[in-house]
């Protein structure tokens, strides 16, 4: 009892911070600003009308360019460093990345990657294996990366999204094109100290005519073996990987406001007697060691009509399709050592897991605005196809009864209306039904259908231009996965009665935004979310204990907490702030759940000079200790204890004389080279990182 007092001492703490940290922003208007913080960046993934992070009923964190750029990143988990109630389980192994919204996520529990939607330009990207994470892609292709945070989402996105939604956006022709010039080509290095990582890049965009553009990118990244702070190697985590992108835009029709969109990526990552467990690595590690060449492809096609002289139209309409396989070879126990020679259906044979998914979604959007109000209602189908695959090269298609094949169709139809009235009164209400149908490749193994039902509503009231609070409820429902119906072991059967999971959430805030506090010109901004999630028949995996199913429902179990985003800009000085805190409990058996990430602060201060393009400043990270979890009993390496780091970032992109178009950015991670572990790693922290990133732009 005293530590659920102390959590919820923390907890209204948390709100407490958020309400004193930009007093005064009421008093000011936000027409003067002409510097704009992080929580006023447009937010593209929510329909309706287009609006600001700041001015969504729910919790919304938009990464953009120059954020991706300071971070100098090495894979995609480095890019939520900065946002609130997301962490990225594995994110120090390029293969083995999963993402934990709000504490739901592990990379161990396939449930967990199926209640966090992620999408790449709108084509969701799953996979799920045991030992490896479960999204792959260099982070040198996205621009821009949204998280909407909590359910209210799975109204657009899919049933299921009771964490939330992670939105990638890749690049574009027209982000590097300059006024005046038809094309550029852009080429870039980057160096990390640690494990002597390069990155080599180069992007053509070509403006072929007016209504046409051409975008390519390719990447080279690699890295030795990098170091923990300790001294000691972080065992299986040197890559080789290849990446690129082809996308090409055409407008036409009236105005030109039609758009026709093709995309093509490719990541392809090696990796040679790396380690088996590529999410963490126990003590004594009894998974040895695999060769393994992972190969994701991901192709979206895109119309886009928004018929501005038409109420009655908006519409897009989106085919696309990705495939992700992992290719593994050449077990052994020990580096150097001989092959297992494990014969199928062994989980250290020589086999292709693979996830392959068609996707066709489209939606339109009716417009009516009157006097003093505004009203937008969206209807829209979403229709997909999934296989999962396992092969057993040349043997071919062998029953896997730890990872089952199977195919998964879906059929998800929504409508959304969206209320503005007089510039104050926002009001969100949508509903979603999903249909599921699932079928093993198994002979003699029933299939399974089912559906889900998705209602929300969502509202937001703006007192004035610089004080609102909003406030959501959200029920959505999510349905078991083929490896949750058909996984079954020596120990454990298969769990063909999973009930679906059913998640009902509130949360509710306040935002406050300012100019003018102490420059002419600058902009503050604060937003404040407390939310509560409950859910019943939650799916997890049950004990090793023979005759179990493989994975069983918990009747109840809770969620809640707390996230403040604070932001201020000025014309010589800038900084952020970013505060989570989460408890989880499992209510049948009043014990902590085990997916809950540590409270923590992340606190960014920077100063610029406007004439010189010159950015730097400092990152503070402060985390508690992680009372929540008990990996250390699973193999970790000590306790997760509290911890504090410190990060230094710098960028110079001049753009006169000689060096015009040049970008350099320099960083130091970890300056003081704290040795830690968090409480969702098995692996500790990494030492001392120095960053370079030199590139340069010519335009023609």
């Amino acid at each position: 009892m005293g530590l659920v007092k102390g959590r919820a001492a923390a907890l209204l703490g948390g709100v407490a911070l958020g309400a004193i940290a930009l007093q005064g922003a009421v008093a000011q208007s936000n027409l003067n600003a002409s510097n704009v913080t992080l929580l006023e960046r447009l937010v593209i993934g929510l329909g309706g009308a287009p609006k600001v992070a700041i001015d969504t009923p729910q919790a919304v964190t938009v990464v953009n360019q120059e954020d991706i750029e300071r971070a100098q990143p090495t894979t995609t988990g480095d890019l939520f460093a900065t946002v609130p109630g997301v962490t990225v389980v594995g994110s120090q192994r390029q293969l083995g990345e999963a993402f934990n919204i709000r504490g739901i996520g592990t990379t161990e529990n396939a449930s967990d990657a199926a209640r966090i939607v992620v999408n790449i330009d709108g084509q969701p990207k799953f996979f799920e294996q045991y030992r490896m994470g479960s999204f792959f892609a260099d982070p040198e292709l996205f621009k821009q990366v949204e998280v909407l945070r909590g359910p209210a989402s799975s109204t657009l996105y899919g049933a299921g999204a009771i964490g939330g939604v992670i939105n990638f956006t890749t690049k574009d022709a027209s982000d590097f094109i300059n006024e005046g010039y038809s094309g550029a080509l852009r080429l870039k290095q980057t160096f990390n100290s640690n494990g002597s990582g390069t990155l080599t890049s180069a992007v053509l965009a070509q403006q072929l005519n007016d209504t046409f553009e051409v975008l390519a990118a390719g990447n080279w990244r690699r890295s030795d073996e990098m170091a923990q702070a300790d001294g000691t190697p972080l065992a299986g985590s040197a890559f080789n990987s290849l990446s690129g992108l082809i996308k090409g835009t055409a407008h036409f029709g009236d105005n030109d406001e039609q758009t026709l969109a093709a995309s093509y990526q490719r990541f392809d990552s090696q990796t040679d007697q790396s380690r088996y467990s590529q999410t963490g690595v126990m003590t004594g590690d009894p998974f040895g060691y695999i060769d393994r060449d992972v190969i994701d492809h991901t192709a979206v096609i895109k119309w886009s009509n928004p018929a501005a002289d038409n109420p009655w139209l908006d519409v897009n309409l989106a085919l696309s399709y990705s495939d992700t396989v992992n290719m593994q070879r050449n077990h052994r126990r020990v580096p150097g050592g001989p092959l297992t020679n494990a014969a199928p259906p062994s989980t250290f044979a020589d086999t292709d897991y693979q996830y392959r998914t068609w996707q066709l979604t489209g939606d339109n959007t009716v417009e009516w605005i009157g006097d003093g109000f505004e009203n937008y209602a969206t209807v829209g189908f979403q229709a997909s196809t999934q296989d999962r695959l396992v092969n057993f090269p040349p043997v071919g298609h062998i029953p896997v009864t730890t990872h089952p094949e199977g195919t998964e169709n879906k059929l998800g139809l929504f409508v959304q209306n969206e209320f503005i009235w007089d510039d104050r009164l926002t009001l969100i209400a949508g509903v979603r039904g999903d249909f599921h149908d699932i079928n093993a490749k198994t002979p003699g193994v029933p299939g399974r259908s089912d559906s889900a039902f998705s209602p929300k509503l969502a509202a937001l009231y703006a007192f004035s231009d610089n004080l609102s609070v909003f406030g959501s409820v959200a029920h959505t429902e999510r349905l078991p996965t083929i490896d949750e119906l058909y996984s079954s072991s020596s120990v454990k059967t298969t769990s063909l009665d999973l009930l679906k999971e059913r998640a009902n959430t509130v949360e509710g805030g306040f935002a406050l935004s300012g100019t003018d506090l102490f420059s002419s010109g600058d902009s503050g901004a604060l937003k404040t979310t407390v939310f509560y999630n409950r859910i019943e028949d939650m799916i997890a995996s049950n004990p090793s204990v023979r005759g179990l199913p493989y994975y069983g429902n918990i009747a109840e179990a809770e969620l809640y907490g707390v996230e403040v985003e604070a932001a201020y800009d000025a014309d010589w000085v800038f900084a952020n702030l970013a505060y989570s805190l989460t408890v989880g409990r499992n209510l049948v058996t009043d014990t902590p759940l085990t997916t809950v990430p540590q409270s923590k602060l992340v606190a960014t201060l920077g100063g610029r000079h406007p004439e010189w393009n010159l950015d730097y400043g400092a990152r503070l990270t402060v985390a508690a200790t992680g009372e929540y979890i008990v990996s250390a009993a699973q193999g970790a390496d000590g306790t997760a204890e509290g911890f504090t780091t410190v990060d230094l970032f710098a960028s110079w992109k001049p753009d006169y004389g000689a060096l015009e178009g040049t970008e350099i950015q320099l960083g130091i991670d970890n300056l003081f080279n704290a040795d830690y572990r968090e409480n969702l790693s098995l692996d500790r922290s990494l030492g001392r990182t120095f960053k370079i990133s030199l590139a340069r732009q010519f335009d023609y």
